[in-house]
């Protein structure tokens, strides 16, 4: 196999140590999961994965209330991920960190890392210690996205909120997060003043397929703007598959996304490995997707996306004896899951 995955998540050791250093060891409800370029290497050799775009998950660099501070952190963590690439180019991808919510440092950061460090995109909280992504203010690092036709990988954070007991933001939050923010970028403008943005909403756009047709209206009466051109304007962002693979969620996501605009996701490390290969089985037996569609979301979306891995093969990924015996036990029992579920 040779999937592209737009997201699955680094933890570069500046960046862990920084956290371990401020207390955190918990994100979006999860424990830190234990991380380095050899483990994902293999994970993607037990995923048919071949090259995929590494980003830095929530808390991103939000964690630190000093600008200077988390402006220092982006840059080494985006340091780390280009060395990282450039070492391994047909396997690893970057999205840089930007920290916001300094837009000024936010927009500077990221045209270096465009510009001098060959990153892929840069990856966008949902929000950022509060402030949406969508607000207005922004506009310094839209420009410069904008201008480079850059594509911004739509992340969710912590709701700006306490957590509900009992409930993992993980869960139900982050989509949450996701959807508020595709809602401003599209009622606020942002994606028709700045159109050649190539947005990916991250978890298969949140609850945006699902409760299109409620946004559209109320964006309607909010703007104006026809319910149509909204709901085109929606479908237009790009997803990806991390945990949303399933009998219950791809229906509406394939059919309410634009042709081509679906894209393959893992979320690992902090989705663990056994969930990445439950949710490709869901991708693999839903009776509702061919061999082509298939295809396109594995790795054909992705290379029009970003051409530098169009134009190389995928390296092949040797496994053990015992971990292609584990996953292909593992692939079976899934599978069969995925085809009982679709059978309800």
């Amino acid at each position: 196999m040779n999937r592209i995955d737009v997201h699955q998540h680094m933890i570069p050791p500046v960046y862990a140590e920084a956290l371990r250093s401020h207390g955190i060891t918990v994100a979006g409800g999860r424990e830190l999961p234990v991380w380095s370029p050899r483990e994902a290497i293999d994970t993607m050799a037990g995923s048919g994965i071949g090259s995929a775009i590494l980003s830095v998950s929530t808390p991103g660099t939000t964690f630190l209330s000093d600008s200077a501070e988390a402006a220092k952190l982006a840059r080494a963590a985006n340091d780390y991920a280009a060395e990282l690439a450039a070492g391994a180019p047909e396997t690893f991808g970057f999205f840089a960190t930007v920290p916001l919510p300094d837009v000024a440092a936010a927009a500077e950061e990221a045209a270096r890392a465009l510009d001098d460090l060959s990153a892929d995109g840069v990856v966008l909280l949902g929000n950022s210690r509060g402030t949406y992504l969508g607000e207005e203010g922004q506009d310094a690092l839209f420009r410069v996205l904008d201008e480079r036709a850059a594509v911004a990988f739509v992340h969710p954070g912590d709701l700006p909120g306490p957590t509900v007991p009992g409930v993992l933001p993980f869960a139900a939050d982050f989509l949450l997060d996701t959807s508020r923010a595709a809602y401003l970028l599209v009622r606020n403008g942002i994606r028709q003043q700045y159109p050649n943005i190539r947005f990916v909403l991250s978890h298969g756009g949140g609850f945006v397929p699902y409760a299109s047709h409620r946004m559209a209206l109320s964006i309607f009466t909010q703007t104006g703007r026809s319910p149509i051109e909204v709901l085109d304007e929606l479908a237009s962002f790009y997803f990806d598959t991390a945990l949303t693979s399933s009998a219950a969620a791809l229906p509406t996501l394939l059919e309410f996304a634009a042709p081509g605009h679906v894209l393959y996701g893992s979320d690992w490390p902090f989705a663990p490995e056994p969930a990445v290969h439950y949710f490709q089985a869901g991708l693999t037996e839903f009776r509702g997707v061919d061999e082509t569609t298939r295809a396109a979301i594995d790795r054909a979306n992705a290379a029009a996306l970003f051409p530098r891995f169009g134009g190389v093969a995928a390296p092949v990924r040797e496994r053990s004896l015992r971990t292609r015996v584990r996953n292909e036990v593992r692939t079976r029992v899934f599978r069969a899951v995925a085809r009982a579920a679709n059978r309800r």
